[in-house]
């Protein structure tokens, strides 16, 4: 049997079988487009998960002081001597980097706007552990951290809340508890974390936030968390 006599029967049998043939090439149509859209479903939702590890950051732990869920003797804080620990190469070989993190909320005003904010008190490892990227300025570096200096690094929503705009705000000032700090620099966003929006928040050079922002009563080198990148 030739090719063009198969053609022409099969031609003759779909068109004399009109109804059937148009439900199996809709049933095929249809399996098709639902084993595509489930891929893509799948493709998406890995994606949306891989990006919001890669937003809190890779290998990360969180340290937190205390236990809720059993009564502790004689419990101690966490401290910048904890952080040290952490960060021997010796004592722990499996450690890449260490960021110890001081945090309280504060009174931010700017240009008549008043709000409270979560400061944090940041070392620039900050930047390596929490996968944090800048859309313009720069983070804190180790400068800013010998000289307690008065810098900032704000969220995007931050800014928009203060200047209007989350873009050309570099060298803009905003107050923290009265005291005046330079914006150096602007986050990407990121969007909800643990602890709330993490576009609403202010970074300011660990050794500032201590001496002049948070303190606390018992240890003076305490900290709020230490964040380590395995």
């Amino acid at each position: 049997m030739k090719l063009t006599q198969i053609l022409f029967e099969s031609l003759e049998s779909l068109s004399g079988n009109k109804m059937r043939s148009g439900l199996t090439i809709l049933g095929i149509v249809i399996g098709v487009a639902a084993v595509v859209a489930m891929i893509g479903i799948g493709n998406g939702a890995q994606n949306s998960i891989l990006g919001s590890i890669n937003d809190i950051g890779t290998n990360v732990l969180f340290v937190f002081p205390g236990n809720d869920a059993y009564e502790v003797n004689n419990p101690r804080p966490i401290t910048l001597g904890d952080a040290e620990a952490l960060n021997d190469p010796f004592s722990a070989p499996s450690v890449l980097a260490v960021a110890p993190v001081v945090e309280a909320h504060q009174t931010v005003t700017a240009y008549g706007k008043e709000k409270s904010l979560g400061i944090q008190g940041v070392v620039p490892e900050h930047q390596q552990v929490r996968n944090e990227t800048l859309s313009e300025g720069e983070f804190i570096r180790d400068a800013n951290i010998l000289g307690n200096s008065s810098v900032a690094v704000i969220g995007p929503q931050t800014a928009k809340t203060f200047f209007g705009r989350s873009v050309g705000v570099v060298g803009e000032t905003l107050r923290i508890n009265g005291q005046p700090f330079q914006v150096i620099g602007v986050l990407n966003a990121k969007g909800g974390g643990m602890m709330g929006s993490e576009d609403d928040s202010i970074m300011v050079p660990l050794s500032t936030a201590q001496s002049r922002l948070i303190t606390y009563e018992d240890v003076a080198d305490e900290v709020s968390t230490i964040y380590v990148q395995a």
